[in-house]
């Protein structure tokens, strides 16, 4: 038994990402919102995604602008990686729980209201110089 279960803990310790990471979880927007945004950067250089999101009207820049500078801060302080070699990997939109709300209507009847929450996750990686 022991043994599975030592086995299992190996197997988790060599799929794990190594690569630096920021989640801001719960964050009360909605996810379609979010998703906009995040597209804009998926793929860029960590200095062009921090000018896009600098000049980004959306209200949900900012949001998404703290998760990758806790990225790249993440990057810096635990791994030791230099923000000028990161460009963003992977960056996603989950949706987190609703909050529900009632909408009173007519003749006594109530319409529901969805508050969404979403939660940003940011990947970086080292990119590749040839």
């Amino acid at each position: 038994m022991a043994k599975n279960t030592r086995e299992k803990a190996e197997a988790r310790a060599e799929k794990k990402d190594t690569r630096p990471r920021a989640v801001a979880r719960y964050v009360r927007m909605s996810p379609y919102k979010v998703r906009t945004v995040v597209d804009l950067i998926r793929g860029k250089s960590f200095e062009e995604a921090e000018g896009i999101l600098t000049y980004c009207k959306k209200i949900c820049a900012a949001d998404v602008k703290k998760v990758l500078m806790s990225a790249a801060a993440n990057a810096e302080n635990n791994l030791g990686m230099d923000r000028s070699d990161l460009y963003v990997a992977e960056a996603y939109v989950d949706g987190g729980p609703h909050m529900k709300r009632i909408r009173p209507v007519s003749k006594g009847r109530a319409h529901a209201i969805l508050k969404r929450s979403c939660h940003i996750t940011v990947i970086l990686d080292v990119a590749k110089k040839f």
